[in-house]
């Protein structure tokens, strides 16, 4: 009987022992070669598919990868248009409330304004008589001094005559 040794190559690539054994025939051999090369022709394809599945995996992980980033950029772009939304809106009520503002300040002026012209409408009626009662006063103390200091009109004759 023929002693055969067959050795075993794992998908990683390391030895196993070699397998004692006595063949009974060659039809015995036989077999046990086919079955190695079935086995490692499976095992050759099994590495491939890993080695496939490894290269989707990796391809999957990266995709995730960026749609992660993605959605966070896209996230972050929402949240700055609601900021800028959020903006606008108090934008337009601070500038509605200025308005408003404006217009009582500019309503109190024209109210200031006409209040200003009604005092000095009256003050003037008031302080009109007040200084046409002094003008007539000065304007009659005026009159008496001239008329004492006037010529009296026979003496502007007699003056004349005694030249």
């Amino acid at each position: 009987m023929a002693t055969s040794q067959v050795t075993w190559v794992c998908p990683h690539g390391a030895a196993t022992p070699p397998l004692h054994g006595t063949a009974s025939s060659s039809s015995s051999l036989k077999q046990d070669e086919e079955l190695q090369k079935s086995t490692q022709a499976t095992t050759v394809q099994v590495q491939g598919d890993y080695e496939n599945l490894s290269s989707v995996v990796g391809d999957v992980l990266a995709d995730s990868h960026q749609e992660h980033k993605d959605t966070e950029k896209a996230e972050t772009a929402v949240a700055t248009n609601v900021n800028v939304t959020e903006f606008n809106t108090s934008m337009k009520r601070l500038n509605d409330a200025i308005e408003e503002l404006l217009s009582q300040v500019i309503g109190e002026e024209k109210v200031q304004q006409q209040f200003h012209e009604d005092v000095a409408s009256k003050l003037d009626r008031l302080e009109l008589g007040a200084f046409r009662q002094q003008l007539e006063e000065h304007g009659m103390r005026i009159l008496g001094q001239l008329q004492e200091k006037a010529p009296q009109p026979g003496a502007e004759e007699a003056a004349g005559i005694k030249e």
